[in-house]
């Protein structure tokens, strides 16, 4: 099968790239200008709308993981304007592209997150629920409006919605690891928001089951099935690394760091179940949290 990823050089990308050549597949990568570009890798400049579309024939799937990094910044207009853009152009051109090819791909499989869900206190939210209030939540919407139109294309469509993605090298875990080396971990607000989470390596593992499985159309929760509190998740890293997490972080102090950020991202609750990869008897390499944090810390 041959593969094009944009946002390859992302984490999960090059995860996801790395785990498709193991595979056998071949992988071809969008690359914007001033990029390192190998044999096969495909140019395209979204800010221009430009992309070699004759390049893409033959394409038999399309992962979707372009987005500027939510976490990075606080949420000032411009930085709104900047995430909405890094997500909603670069997929409309993708699927504009799609249309254009004489051969579509089969498989169109583009990222959105559990942020779609808004902030939902203890419900348990499973696919058939719909979107919740806030600009993530619209953000994840709209995204996923863009990527779904793929589907008119004759591509079957998968939408990715990924919880917090733990890795040792990035996203937000390391973030989290200094603090609590020197003892300054501690709960976020009161604690009590449902944090869904999975594992790189799983976060990969239901990329390709997605790619290959032709069940798979529409959303599909990217989580592990057993979400966890805030207070919860603390207490296991900081047991994991033997140190105290005896700090919490008021709500009122994230809010005046980081403003709408800190509600939507920091202190909302999703307490998410992947209902359809457990339909479909995926076998999570790790369901829970302390083993999977014991796996990834030992990678550190």
């Amino acid at each position: 099968m041959k593969v094009l990823i944009s946002g390859a050089s992302g984490f999960v990308g090059t995860a996801l790239t790395a785990a498709l050549r193991v595979e056998g597949h071949t992988v071809a990568r969008l690359v914007r200008p001033g990029g390192t570009a190998s044999e096969g890798d495909i140019p395209w400049n979204p800010a221009a709308a430009i992309i070699d579309t004759a390049a893409m024939q033959g394409v038999d799937a399309v992962v979707n993981l372009n987005g500027a990094s939510i976490a990075a910044l606080r949420w000032t207009r411009r930085r709104k304007q900047t995430l909405r853009a890094s997500r909603i152009g670069p997929t409309r051109i993708l699927v504009d592209s799609i249309s254009q090819l004489h051969a579509k791909p089969r498989v169109f499989v583009s990222a959105s997150a559990t942020g779609y869900y808004g902030n939902r206190g203890d419900k348990v939210l499973t696919e058939s629920n719909g979107p919740g209030a806030g600009f993530l939540s619209t953000l994840a919407r709209d995204w996923e409006a863009e990527a779904n139109c793929a589907e008119l294309n004759g591509s079957r469509t998968v939408i990715l919605r990924f919880g917090v993605i733990l890795s040792a090298k990035s996203g937000a875990l390391p973030k989290m690891l200094t603090p609590f080396r020197l003892g300054l971990g501690g709960r976020l607000g009161d604690g009590s928001q449902w944090l869904s989470w999975i594992a790189l390596e799983d976060a990969v593992g239901a990329v390709l089951f997605a790619i290959t499985n032709d069940h798979f159309k529409g959303p599909l929760n990217v989580v592990a099935p057993n979400p966890v509190r805030n207070s919860e998740f603390t207490r296991t890293l900081a047991s994991i690394m033997h140190r105290p997490a005896a700090i919490p972080v008021p709500a009122f102090v994230l809010r005046l760091m980081l403003g709408q950020l800190a509600d939507e991202l920091l202190l909302a609750s999703q307490r998410v179940r992947p209902e359809r990869l457990l339909a479909e008897g995926y076998a999570f390499r790790h369901d829970k949290l302390e083993s999977a944090l014991r796996a990834i810390l030992r990678k550190t």
